[in-house]
Formats: C-alpha cells, sequence, structure tokens
C-alpha cells in the first residue's frame, strides 16, 4: 500500500537555505510560526481598524464593565461578606473555586480579571471580515496572555498563597523555589518530571502477561496470554496511538483495559510502536499503514487462526485504523469484525483548538524545523498539547508546586504522558497536511495503493467513543463519523478528558456514560440533540464496550497458543518488549 508523496521531498540548495533559516527560528518560538501569528494580527488589527461601529461597541461595554466593577467594589466595601457578583468564570475555569477569592479585596481583584477578560474576548471575536481561524487565533492569544496576568498567579494577590506564607513562615515560597530548581535541572539535563521514578515499564506498568510475536522496522506486536479457560474466535488487535506508549492501555493492573479485556475471554494483541529518530525521517504514512497495521493484522490471524478480527484504534492509532478499514473493505478484505475507534477523529473540519496551528504558514514552518532535526521531538509536541490547556497543565502546577511549595502527587497515567516519543517528519507532515489541512480521508481524496478511500468505504459495525471536555479530539468532532459512515454505530460519550476518559476502568469513582446505537439507514441526529436524548449511565464504559464485542463474537473456544513458529512468528521476547523502552 502507498500513500501520497511528501511534497518538496528533494531540496536544491535554495530551498535548503530557506529551511534552515526557518529551523533556527524555530527554535527560540517553540515552533510556532511568527508570520502565521502576524498574518492573523494584521487580520484583526486592519479590519478593526476599519470598523468604528465595532470599536464603538468595545468602548461602550468598557464603560459598562468599568461602571459594573465600580458599583461591586462598593457595595463589597459597605458589606464585605456580600455573596453577590457580577461575572461569573467560565465553567472549566477552577482558579478562584476557593472561598478566600469571595474576600474583600480579592473578590474586586478577580471580578476586575475577569472583565477584563470578557472584553478582551469582544474584542477579538465578531470583527467582520476575518477569517474564522485568524478570529480563533487571536481570541486563543489573547487569552494566554491575559492568564499570565491572572491574580491567581501572583504571590500579593492570591488570598490562598498569602494565607500558607503568613501561616507557614514563608517556608512554602523556599519549598516552591527549590522544586522550581529541581524542575528547571531536569528538563534542561533531560531528565523526566519528579516522581515519575515510582513507576517503572515491566514492574509496576504494562505488566500484563504476554509475548511479543511479532518485531518488524515500526512495531512490535505482543500477545497476551489468556486468562480464562475458554476465548472467543476472534481476536482483539489495539491499534495506540504512535505520539505516545502504548501501554496507555496497559497501565496498573487495576486501570489496564488490556487486563480486562483479557479477564472477559478475549485474546488481545497489542502494536508497540518503535520511537524514531533522524534516521526514519522518511517514513510515511503508508510505511505505518502496511508496516503497522496490516502486517499485525496478518500476524493476528495467522497466530489466533482465525478469519475475522476486531480491532480497537486509540486517537491517531484510530485514524489510521479507520484509513485501513476502509481500504481493505473497498478491496473486498472482509477480516475486521467490528471496528472500535477511542477518541479518534476522521473528519478535522472542526478538530479543536489545535486547528489553531494548522495552516499552510504554520504547517510549512513546521515542516522546515522537522526537515532540520529529521523528526518532531517529545518536547515540541508537550508544548503544544500545554498551550491547550495553560491553566490546567502550567499555571495551576506553577501555583501548586511553586507558590503553595508542594509537590504535585505523580500517578501512573501522569507518568505515561511523561514517557514521549518523536514523530517522523515525513509522516507527520503527511498526517497534518492530507487530514489536518485538507480532511481528505473525509472528503474521498485520501489514496491507498493509489486509489481514493473514505468513511463511507468501512462497513464492519463500529463502536465509537468521545469523551465530554476532549480538547485534543473534540467529542462533536468524533461524532462527525456517523454524519459521514455507511455502516451501524453505537456511539458512547463518556466523562473525562482525552486519556483519562478512555482509563476508566470499572469501580472509577465519579464516572458516567452515555450509548446509542444508530442503524445505517436510519436518520441522522446531531451531536447536541442526542446528548439531550440520552440520560447518562453511571459508571465504566468498559463493560458495555465488552457486551457489544462479546454479541459481535462466536461461542468461545480454546485459546490460540502464544505465537505461531509454524507461521513464521514465535515468541521473541516477553512483555512489554523491547520498543517500549527506547528514549
Amino acid at each position: 500500500m502507498s500513500s501520497n508523496p511528501l511534497p518538496h521531498a528533494h531540496t536544491t540548495m535554495e530551498e535548503a537555505l530557506d529551511k534552515g533559516l526557518k529551523a533556527a527560528i524555530a527554535k527560540s518560538t517553540a515552533g510556532l510560526s511568527p508570520i502565521a501569528l502576524a498574518a492573523a494580527y494584521s487580520d484583526w488589527a486592519l479590519h478593526l481598524a476599519t470598523a468604528p461601529g465595532k470599536q464603538l461597541q468595545l468602548v461602550e461595554k468598557a464603560v459598562k464593565k468599568s461602571g459594573k466593577l465600580a458599583r461591586f467594589a462598593a457595595t463589597c466595601a459597605i458589606h464585605p461578606d456580600a455573596p453577590q457578583t457580577c461575572i461569573e468564570p467560565l465553567p472549566q475555569d477552577r482558579r478562584f473555586r476557593s472561598a478566600a477569592w469571595k474576600t474583600w479585596p480579592y473578590n474586586v481583584i478577580h471580578q476586575g480579571f475577569l472583565l477584563n477578560q470578557q472584553w478582551w474576548h469582544n474584542a477579538t471575536t465578531g470583527v467582520e471580515g476575518m477569517t474564522k481561524q485568524h478570529e480563533n487565533v487571536m481570541e486563543f492569544v489573547a487569552r494566554q496572555i491575559l492568564d499570565v496576568f491572572s491574580p491567581s498567579n501572583s504571590i500579593l494577590t492570591n488570598p490562598d498563597v498569602l494565607q500558607k506564607t503568613v501561616q507557614g513562615g514563608g517556608w512554602n515560597l523556599v519549598r516552591g523555589w527549590q522544586n522550581m530548581v529541581e524542575d528547571v535541572t531536569r528538563v534542561s539535563t533531560g531528565q523526566k518530571p519528579v516522581g515519575t521514578e515510582a513507576f517503572k515499564v515491566g514492574q509496576n506498568l504494562a505488566t500484563t502477561p504476554g509475548k511479543v510475536v511479532l518485531r518488524n522496522r515500526l512495531i512490535e506486536l505482543i500477545q497476551y496470554a489468556p486468562t480464562t479457560k475458554k476465548v472467543r474466535p476472534e481476536p482483539i488487535l489495539i491499534v495506540p496511538a504512535w505520539i505516545m506508549k502504548y501501554y496507555i492501555l496497559d497501565l496498573s493492573e487495576t486501570n489496564s483495559m488490556v487486563r480486562f479485556l483479557t479477564d472477559q475471554g478475549f485474546t488481545v494483541f497489542m502494536v508497540s510502536w518503535m520511537n524514531p529518530d533522524a534516521e526514519d525521517r522518511d517514513l510515511g504514512m503508508d510505511d505505518y499503514l502496511s508496516h503497522g497495521v496490516i502486517a499485525a493484522l496478518d500476524a493476528v490471524q495467522a497466530i489466533a487462526q482465525s478469519d475475522q478480527v476486531h480491532a480497537i484504534g486509540y486517537c491517531l492509532g484510530g485514524t489510521l485504523l479507520s484509513i485501513a478499514a476502509a481500504a481493505l473493505a473497498r478491496d473486498g478484505d472482509t477480516r475486521l469484525k467490528t471496528l472500535t475507534l477511542l477518541a479518534a477523529q476522521t473528519d478535522f473540519t472542526e478538530a479543536g483548538e489545535l486547528q489553531l496551528f494548522i495552516n499552510d504558514s504554520q504547517l510549512t514552518f513546521l515542516e522546515d524545523m522537522m526537515w532540520n532535526q529529521g523528526y518532531l521531538d517529545t518536547t515540541q509536541m508537550a508544548g503544544t498539547f500545554q498551550l491547550l490547556r495553560s491553566n490546567d497543565l502550567i499555571w495551576s502546577y506553577m501555583i501548586h508546586d511553586y507558590l503553595m511549595g508542594e509537590r504535585t502527587q505523580m500517578i501512573d497515567l501522569m507518568a505515561w504522558n511523561a514517557d514521549a516519543t518523536r514523530m517522523p517528519y515525513r509522516m507527520h507532515s503527511q498526517y497534518l497536511r492530507r487530514l489536518y489541512l485538507n480532511n481528505d480521508f473525509a472528503e474521498g481524496r485520501y489514496k491507498v495503493a493509489d486509489r481514493p478511500v473514505t468513511v463511507s468505504d468501512i462497513r464492519a459495525p463500529v463502536f465509537l467513543v468521545g469523551t465530554e471536555r476532549d480538547h485534543v479530539a473534540p467529542w462533536r468532532s468524533v461524532y462527525k463519523f456517523n454524519l459521514l459512515s455507511d455502516t451501524d454505530v453505537t456511539f458512547v460519550l463518556t466523562s473525562g478528558g482525552h486519556n483519562a476518559g478512555i482509563v476508566s476502568e470499572p469501580g472509577h469513582p465519579h464516572r458516567h456514560y452515555r450509548i446509542a446505537t444508530r442503524a445505517k439507514d436510519a436518520p441522522y441526529t446531531g451531536p447536541d440533540r442526542w446528548m439531550a436524548e440520552n440520560d447518562p449511565t453511571d459508571g465504566s464504559w468498559w463493560p458495555a464496550m465488552s457486551d457489544w464485542l462479546a454479541q459481535h463474537s462466536g461461542k468461545p473456544t480454546d485459546p490460540p497458543p502464544l505465537g505461531a513458529s509454524d507461521a513464521g512468528y514465535r515468541a521473541l521476547c516477553d512483555a512489554p518488549g523491547t520498543y517500549v523502552f527506547q528514549e
């Protein structure tokens, strides 16, 4: 199978000069294109400058907000314990939830900040003539700049920090300084965050017993040992994202999806991706398809001696698996019994705030940076995801660890998140351009073996999972599979985010999910109406997935052996294999 070639794969001396300059600039801008940001700013500033009505509206809003804040401040001066506010934070904003923020003068300080934040939202949105992406970029940039100056980030304007400082004689600031020095030292020397030492792959992470039964340039395929006397005849092949290590689905014994599925009587196989370096710069999407999904599928079939396979894909792995499923169905290959997609997008027109970084200018800048080093580095990817949730991943951490002087307790999911991988230059460029930028798969232009495939080619029934607070694959974007597909789809919307919503084992507190099935001939229901029509069910969605897989499986039979030497798939080593340890 072959994919489309990468544009500008061969560079002249002049092109190399241009790329080298942009790559050098990228080192000081964290991979963000200053030209793309300048274009967004110019679009906003020029259109706002020629919109006197919008300017007048902003002046009116500023006057009204100033008056509202002044009245609030006067009321608080007379009645310090007055419970009213003049503006409420957004539901996801947890910075000012402490009771101390309701006392004078901190109530006035944080209310002023929120009003200012609201005004800037009004200033950067609704300017006629701006492109939608530039509007989103300006709103995002303004929010990021304002967050820097949030009163919660300052010792003098954060009442919780002040109280801690007074009560502890300032030792919280001493401990915070020590924490910061330790963190900076670890980052500068390439070490992982504090606390990750307690989590070891193969010891208390990724401990489900199994064998590596296939190893090629891109993957190791792990077959897990059965835990039941009988198993379903159709094995499960899991394709995780290659942006992180596979064991997000095999964390500790209590929250391992792999262990859960084996306990339910399934034979489970897992793809473990190689961590690429500069020598792998020319690996493309076609390689990940043929040497990854297809090679794993061939091995699973040969070992399990099964005509059909249940395939599960997570995040980017789910997108790649969808492409593979469409190509197989197009060619009359019926090996996939079912398809389960976990927080995986097939349409990228509403792919959340990651779209802020997706345009020709930004992608060219990113490609030049990857061209210079051969891959996208782990720190560069991590920085992008942290920006998307800066309050949760940057500022709240700084307040807790540096101002409060405490240490965030490391958990298995956080330790996994710190174990990042690189992305090859060619593959990542193809992925971003053909899927995120051009939306080729959803619109029928993505080619496999020089022939186009699309979502409607998929014929296997689909179990589709979205998460309510997903910032990487927003659930409404995931839900679009229903609009494009021509098969039965069972959609699950679960609480949590991109990772925690998927790692939602039975017994996990404060979890709920919604579920409903749409037959392929049924009329389309929009996402908001779907959510309103389906009430939440308390608990984990994993048993619902297991039941659905069982309904599409044959009668239990004897488990297959670990590996199949006669077919060329002998057991090479114990799980978790060797690729997972690549740094």
